[in-house]
Parts: C-alpha cells; sequence; structure tokens
C-alpha cells in the first residue's frame, strides 16, 4: 500500500529502517544493525518483511573477501514510508 497508513512500515525497528534508508541511496547491513543496536537476526527478520514487500532491495555482491550485505529502499518503499509518515502526520493534526 502507499499513499497511507502502512502497516508493515509502522512496526517501530522498520519505521526506523526505512527513515534511515530514505535518507541515503543504501547502507550497509551492519549500519542498520548499529542504528537499531539488534541482533543480526531481529535485523534481518525486518528487511526480509521489508523486502517480501517490495520495499527493500538486499544485495549481497560477491567478489574477494567478505560478503557485505547492502540494503536500500525500492521506489516502492520510499512511497510507502512518506506516504505512511504523511499519513502520521494527519493523524496528529486531527
Amino acid at each position: 500500500m502507499t499513499g497511507g497508513f502502512d502497516e508493515v512500515v509502522h512496526a517501530p525497528q522498520r519505521l526506523r529502517i526505512c527513515a534511515f534508508l530514505d535518507a541515503v541511496t543504501t547502507a550497509e547491513f551492519s549500519a542498520v544493525r548499529d542504528l537499531l543496536g539488534a541482533a543480526d537476526s531481529v535485523v534481518s527478520k525486518h528487511l526480509k518483511v521489508l523486502a517480501d514487500a517490495g520495499y527493500v532491495a538486499i544485495d549481497k555482491p560477491t567478489g574477494r573477501g567478505r560478503v557485505r550485505t547492502w540494503v536500500g529502499l525500492t521506489p516502492e518503499g520510499r512511497a510507502a514510508y512518506r506516504g505512511h509518515v504523511a499519513a502520521l502526520r494527519a493523524i496528529v493534526a486531527e
């Protein structure tokens, strides 16, 4: 759903993830984990929910060295997040 209150985005940790990712193009998984102060498994679970909704793209480029996971909002995710924020503002303004 875009343009209104969104249950997928509304969960506190997912809302924080979306707010962070809205300000950047992509971010490394560890930056998201550190922002939330949560375990890898918790962050992975929330990112999976967002990815399943089509809101987050997850990329694990292969190459030499350690594999790093990068995440970013999709255009649909950015629209859903911004629509959710607008819906929250409308609720508060009532």
